[in-house]
């Protein structure tokens, strides 16, 4: 199964790093809230990280920080498209579906060109 790690990155502010393990890299999103389930919250996508940050936690290079893991777990991919991912969490806090999209009307401004929403998507 392939793992997933949210990271509390405190840098500049304070954001979570929501990662996901695919092929060979941790696709990755940035949210500005805490993630809790039921709520709809503007992610922005980041560019893949490496795996390592699967079980890392410290200082980050280049003066970037430090990151916390808050979670982590195994998921199951149910859609996975360049718009839309959706995915059965199996974590230490985070459990159940969780849906990634495109937002339309995101703060594209701001880079939040997603959403996140964690509980049941039905």
């Amino acid at each position: 199964m392939p793992r997933f790690v949210v990271l509390e990155h405190l840098w500049q502010a304070v954001h979570w790093d929501f990662m996901l393990e695919r092929d060979g890299t941790l696709q990755t999103w940035a949210v500005d809230a805490p993630i809790c389930s039921g709520i709809v919250l503007p992610a922005r996508s980041l560019a893949d990280h490496r795996l390592i940050y699967l079980d890392y936690e410290g200082t980050v290079s280049a003066n970037r920080g430090t990151v916390r893991r808050w979670d982590q777990g195994t998921y199951q991919a149910v859609v996975w498209t360049p718009n839309q991912v959706r995915v059965i969490l199996n974590g230490t806090q985070l459990v159940g579906e969780a849906e990634l999209w495109r937002s339309e009307t995101g703060e594209i401004d701001r880079g939040f060109a997603w959403s996140l929403r964690l509980g049941n998507l039905d």
